[in-house]
């Protein structure tokens, strides 16, 4: 690993350090400040980039990202996939390949009619069971059809506990309520995802379950305070620390109750550093939630900044 990095150029190295969609890298298609996509192409499901074409090699050659993530949009069925994913392999910069794929109402696969794999009716609803077994059965099922369609991560599972009962964006996304039913269930999910060749990753830190807003569409915050995360959230996100995750996911959310600040979780460093640096020990890679892009945190932040 050393004497592959003494090796790449520093463009090289920041490329390594974003994740984007297809999209990003056909510089015909315009997004706008808000991170959307501009009036002349209203909505990227209706243009289905769903093949590398001359414009995203072009660009690939001048910023070589470290990964791509596919959305439903991008996947018609596995004939198409199966064109795709090599086709990404080829790319300058070997990105890995990357899905939402949790189960349930987030599954770009398993909501697709074109492929006949095993689907789910909710995380909440495994959860429901109090059994892990269950869990671990849906992380591994996932992940056997994930790493033999050709992916590398799963930004999944859901480390959230749905506190709230007016969250709109988490609800059965998540496996409980109750910290102590949900904390097994993840981790026997991400076990699920590593027996089938497929990396998990914990979302969104510090938690997203006790909001009421959509971060996709503007702000939301937790009121919490730490100690109070502490006895709730960070039971589950512990648990995936303790177990090995290579990955956690930030929340675009704000807890100024915990910074004193209204900024999100992840651009604070009281969040990213102090608490789950520091604070919880996590030393793996940190990835920002994002609609357009996602950012690698690989650097270890010692001087209370923090830097993407």
């Amino acid at each position: 690993m050393e004497s592959q990095l003494q090796r790449m150029t520093l463009r090289e190295k920041v490329g390594q350090m974003f994740y984007v969609r297809p999209e990003c890298l056909d510089t015909t298609i315009h997004f706008n400040r808000s991170g959307g996509i501009d009036q002349s192409v209203d909505d990227l499901t209706k243009i289905k980039l769903q093949a590398v074409n001359e414009m995203m090699r072009k660009v690939n050659e001048k910023y070589p990202v470290g990964g791509i993530i596919l959305y439903a949009h991008n996947i018609e069925d596995e004939a198409q996939l199966a064109r795709f994913i090599p086709e990404i392999r080829a790319l300058k910069g070997s990105p890995l390949l990357c899905i939402d794929e949790e189960g349930g109402r987030v599954a770009r696969i398993g909501r697709n009619s074109n492929f006949k794999v095993k689907t789910y009716e909710s995380m909440g609803a495994i959860g429901a069971t109090d059994d892990p077994k269950n869990a671990y059965e849906c992380g591994n099922t996932i992940g056997t059809y994930l790493h033999r369609y050709g992916f590398d991560i799963d930004f999944a599972p859901v480390a959230d506990v749905n506190t709230n009962p007016e969250n709109i964006v988490i609800g059965a996304r998540a496996f409980s309520d109750k910290p102590e039913i949900a904390a097994p269930m993840v981790t026997n999910y991400l076990q699920g995802l590593k027996d089938a060749g497929v990396t998990g990753c914990i979302k969104h830190f510090p938690g997203h379950g006790d909001t009421k807003a959509d971060t996709h569409f503007g702000y939301a915050s937790s009121q919490k305070t730490w100690e109070e995360m502490l006895s709730c959230e960070m039971v589950t996100f512990k648990a995936g620390i303790q177990w090995g995750c290579q990955l956690i996911m930030t929340a675009h959310i704000s807890a100024p109750n915990v910074t004193g600040v209204d900024i999100p979780a992840t651009m604070s460093s009281v969040i990213l550093q102090d608490k789950l640096r520091r604070e919880l020990g996590y030393q793996n890679l940190i990835i920002t939630d994002a609609r357009v892009f996602y950012t690698i945190i690989r650097c270890k932040m010692d001087d209370g900044r923090s830097k993407l």
